[in-house]
C-alpha cells in the first residue's frame, strides 16, 4: 500500500490543468492504485485527483461512501441547471470547509485505467466529488468557486492557517 502525501494550496501543480493521459500501462495502474490506496488510507476521504499527490496527468478516484467507487483517466464533465448549496472541504486545503454551490447531477465520461469507455452518472453527494474532482484536472480549487462573504471568510481563514506560511 503506497498512500502519498497530498499536496496542499500554494504548491503549482494544484493550479496546472492536467496532461492528458496518452500511454495505458503499468505506470498508470500504479498510479491508480496509489491514488485508491491514498483515498481508502484516511477515513472520510471522499476524491482525490493525481495532481493532488503532484503527478500532472488526468486521473481522479473516488468513494461515496455509498457503494460507488471507481476512477476516471480523462474525463469530462456535464453538469445538471439545478444547484444545491453544501459544505466542502478539500485535503489541499486541510481543515476549512465553507458553503459550496454544485450541481446537484453530474455525469462523467472517461475511461479506466486499461483505455475502455465508462460513464459515471452521480446524484447529490457523488454529483459534488465528481464535479470536484474533475476540477482539481483543470487546475481549479473550490475555493476558487466561492463568493460574497464565503470567499472572504475563506481567504482569511486560508492566509491564517499553518500549512499556509510552511
Amino acid at each position: 500500500m503506497t498512500m502519498r502525501p497530498i499536496r496542499v494550496l500554494g504548491d503549482a501543480v494544484l493550479r496546472s490543468p492536467a496532461e492528458t493521459v496518452t500511454t495505458f500501462d503499468a505506470g498508470l495502474r500504479d498510479l491508480v492504485t496509489d491514488l485508491m490506496d491514498t483515498l481508502l488510507g484516511k477515513p472520510g476521504r471522499a476524491g482525490v485527483a493525481a495532481p493532488q499527490i503532484g503527478v500532472s496527468a488526468a486521473v481522479f478516484v473516488y468513494d461515496d461512501s455509498a457503494g460507488h467507487r471507481g476512477h476516471v483517466v480523462n474525463p469530462t464533465i456535464e453538469i445538471g441547471a439545478e444547484t444545491e448549496e453544501d459544505d466542502e472541504g478539500c485535503l489541499s486545503v486541510p481543515g476549512l470547509y465553507f458553503p459550496t454551490v454544485r450541481a446537484l447531477t453530474a455525469t462523467v465520461r472517461g475511461v479506466d485505467q486499461h483505455g475502455d469507455p465508462l460513464v459515471i452518472e452521480g446524484e447529490g453527494y457523488l454529483a459534488r466529488i465528481l464535479q470536484h474532482e474533475t476540477d482539481h484536472l483543470a487546475g481549479r480549487l473550490y475555493v476558487d468557486t466561492l463568493r460574497g462573504d464565503a470567499r472572504r471568510s475563506a481567504l482569511r481563514e486560508i492566509r491564517a492557517a499553518s500549512w499556509s506560511r510552511a
